[in-house]
């Protein structure tokens, strides 16, 4: 009994030894084993090559961890290539429930990526794993399962600093996140849903994101519950960059929302938080915006396409910006975007293309098109301190105007309100301002009552036009405009009041490109003998087909065309005043030149003797130049001068008076001209012979010849007053840069002491003549718009 039980002893010890050294054998030499395994035959089942620092497989817990893992694109075996990587990871830790699989069920019951990194690349509609979806598009979870019987669970799945990158090649786009980490508690076999908690910066700029998804695979139902802040948006950059020639886009986003849909049917939707754009971009280039803004606020109260619910708490615009420019061929937009939105035709005409751009896009139109069949509520629509840029460099000079500040301001935006009220406040640069108030019923766009009130404005404002189309400059006036549009039931009932304050024609502008329009012979015809226009031009009809009523304005004609006349001396009386008071006060400068004329020299030889005879007396004179003009008007001419020199040989100091006339009525628009300036260096992205001109006179050479400009006025002035005596009491000021209200660089005079008998008299007789008829009754029109030749 002894022998049996020590041979049974030593025989189970055996046993036992064996099966220890089995096992540590299948410990010891199954990872080595699957990583040569792994590697050997990774191309022949993935098709693509694996590489592995080691790999440990513990068979009896089913736990596996591979350390520094990397998978390559199927193009490439060359494992010392970086750029062939798609994905990689420093970890990748799983553990399987061994024994699930006596009850066919493959759990993974936990999966660790740590520091992943992946990379997808699209070129046209191929990715770099498209193999990878051919192979395995046919053995799926569920068709495995059927087959095979098996079920397959995958539970608690992490990600930690991951690093992803998506590359389009042909646009090229090139996008990642960083330090994103994933979790999930994943998802059973028979289980339709997925959700994941995640949280990830911008790889390309700065932005954080923070928030759960959750996804019905079976109907894809979703609900999305995120804050993200600060998230840069420079990806929508490079999907512009498929529609548009060129361009310059950056902004960032700001967000805290829920919300919750179908992706099949995207009025199917419930959201509601907050959605912020900030520091908003677009434009030709840097610091050449299009559009821009600072902060677009948008605060959702229940947004329900589906159930007819456009709910909003706030939306706000703060420092909005949009430039329109207008050039030879095209304007900015048509020349970003192609002739007609060429470019955006294209791109929306290549669906297989996706564009986050145009996507995005279809989706905000997709939720807005029944906004106004809905009901919809805005407690608060609000635009603070906009700004509207208009610039036409088709003209023969360049014409610009702002709108700004512009400022826009609603109260409660309800569709359940009887009537909503909007207000409209802008300044107009150089001069003027408007004032718009809507009255509007929220459930019939026929219904409301609009006023509106311009005033202030130069008419020097818009020589670029009258230089072009008639050839006749104006130096004064001012137009106002006010009107009230009651509309019901889309019929309109009214009144507009056009009011032109003092209009001045100035000397004909000679020049090959402009149009020749008799405007002195007009104005004789339309300008009243109170030296204004003023006209009511009543509309009435339907919004469809308005009616103008232009029998004022019939009316005034005939009046001017028969009393005018025999009021020629009157007006030639007003008119003597009006010069008398405005040669006192200021100095006219001719655009680009420094020369008087014969009426200025012979004043100016008064002033000396108002000097002699009243020793207590001075003169300040203050420099107001019309700088831009200046330069635009130097840059013009020197270009045009090189051009003519070249097409005629001649040298720089061989240029004559006659040569010099020649080329100021050259047209800027000439053909040749036009020519010579491609020639010399301009490129496409010059789109104004402004651009051009610039290109060939340099700014330095402008600014010396405007310096040298200032310093022949003031000498030619200062000369009118050769006496020591008098001349010493001419104090000049520091130039001031500004745009007048007459359109023209001037002297502004100021008397210290005595005023000039003359002046004094013309204050007199014009303060007389304004309380008279039929200057009295615009004299408040004159007062409030503060018309006159000091204006600045």
């Amino acid at each position: 009994m002894k022998i049996y039980k020590t041979r049974l002893g030593r025989v189970t010890i055996r046993i036992i030894i064996s099966c220890l050294i089995l096992l540590v054998c299948a410990i010891l030499f199954i990872s080595p084993i699957a990583k040569y395994l792994v590697e050997k035959y990774d191309e022949r089942y993935l098709g693509r090559q694996i590489t592995m620092d080691w790999i440990y497989v513990n068979p009896f817990t089913g736990f596996i961890n591979i350390h520094n893992l990397k998978i390559f694109d199927s193009q490439s075996i060359d494992s010392t290539s970086n750029d062939s990587i798609a994905f990689s990871a420093n970890s990748v830790k799983a553990n399987f429930a061994v024994f699930k699989l006596l009850s066919k069920t493959i759990q993974i019951s936990s999966i660790t990526l740590v520091k992943p990194n992946g990379i997808v690349v699209q070129s046209g509609n191929k990715f770099n794993f498209d193999d990878l979806v051919q192979k395995f598009s046919s053995q799926t979870s569920d068709s495995i399962a059927t087959k095979s019987g098996y079920q397959f669970n995958i539970y608690n799945i992490k990600v930690i600093e991951g690093e992803f990158y998506y590359r389009e090649q042909k646009i090229p786009i090139n996008y990642s996140i960083r330090n994103a980490n994933f979790e999930s508690k994943g998802k059973r076999w028979d289980s339709d849903s997925l959700s994941v908690l995640f949280n990830f910066h911008s790889g390309n700029g700065k932005g954080f994101a923070d928030g759960d998804f959750m996804i019905n695979f079976n109907n894809l139902d979703y609900r999305f519950d995120a804050v993200i802040k600060e998230f840069d948006l420079a990806i929508l950059e490079q999907n512009l960059r498929t529609m548009s020639n060129y361009g310059h886009f950056i902004a960032s986003l700001n967000a805290d929302f829920i919300a919750s849909g179908n992706f099949r049917d995207l009025e199917i939707l419930d959201a509601k938080g907050l959605f912020e754009l900030n520091d908003f971009h677009i434009g030709r280039k840097k610091g050449d915006d299009y559009a821009a803004f600072q902060k677009l606020s948008v605060q959702i109260t229940e947004l329900s396409p589906r159930n007819r619910l456009y709910l909003f708490d706030t939306i706000s615009v703060s420092h909005p910006y949009f430039k329109y420019e207008r050039f030879d061929y095209l304007d900015n937009l048509q020349r970003m975007f192609g002739e007609d939105g060429a470019n955006i035709q294209a791109s929306l005409a290549t669906p297989a293309r996706f564009n986050l751009v145009v996507a995005i896009a279809g989706y905000i139109k997709s939720l807005a098109k029944n906004f106004f069949r809905s009901d919809f509520t805005i407690n608060k629509l609000q635009v603070k301190d906009g700004c509207l840029e208009f610039n036409d460099h088709a003209l023969n000079e360049k014409f610009s105007a702002k709108i700004s500040p512009l400022e826009i301001d609603a109260d409660s935006v309800d569709r359940n309100h009887k009537r909503v009220g909007v207000i409209l406040r802008a300044g107009i640069l150089p001069y003027g301002k408007v004032l718009l108030t809507l009255d509007i019923n929220p459930r019939d766009s026929g219904d409301f009552e609009f006023r509106y009130h311009l005033q202030g404005v130069s008419m020097a404002m818009f020589n670029p036009y009258l230089i072009s189309y008639t050839s006749f400059p104006l130096d004064r006036g001012t137009v106002e405009l006010k009107g009230t549009w009651l509309v019901r039931n889309s019929m309109i009932n009214s009144e507009n009041h056009l009011i032109l304050i003092d209009p001045r024609i100035t000397k004909r502008v000679r020049n090959k490109a402009t149009k020749w329009i008799p405007l002195p012979l007009i104005m004789a015809f339309v300008r009243e003998r109170g030296n204004v226009i003023d006209y009511e031009i009543p509309i009435s009809g339907s919004l469809k087909d308005p009616a103008f009523n232009l029998k004022d304005v019939l009316q005034d004609l005939l009046s001017n065309i028969f009393v005018k006349p025999v009021t020629t001396a009157y007006r030639m009386q007003v008119k003597s005043v009006e010069n008398e008071i405005e040669k006192s006060l200021t100095l006219k400068w001719p655009l680009r030149k420094g020369k008087l004329d014969a009426k200025q020299i012979k004043f100016l030889g008064k002033m000396a003797d108002f000097l002699a005879d009243n020793p207590a007396s001075s003169v300040d004179v203050y420099p107001m130049q019309f700088e831009d003009k200046e330069k635009e008007y130097i840059q013009l001419f020197e270009a045009r001068k090189k051009y003519f020199q070249v097409k005629n040989h001649l040298n720089a100091k061989s240029l004559s008076q006659t040569d010099s006339i020649k080329v100021e009525k050259m047209s800027v628009k000439d053909s040749l001209f036009i020519h010579f300036l491609d020639a010399f260096g301009s490129n496409k992205s010059m789109f104004t012979n402004y651009e051009k001109c610039h290109n060939l006179v340099s700014e330095q050479a402008i600014l010396a010849l405007f310096e040298k400009l200032n310093k022949e006025r003031w000498e030619l002035f200062i000369s009118c007053f050769p006496e020591k005596t008098i001349s010493q009491r001419i104090h000049r000021h520091k130039a001031v840069s500004t745009i007048p209200f007459n359109g023209y660089s001037y002297y502004k005079l100021s008397y210290k002491g005595t005023l000039p008998s003359s002046l004094l008299k013309a204050y007199e007789k014009m303060n007389d003549l304004n309380s008279e008829a039929p200057r009295s009754r615009f004299r408040k029109y004159r007062e409030k718009n503060n018309t006159g030749p000091i204006k600045n």
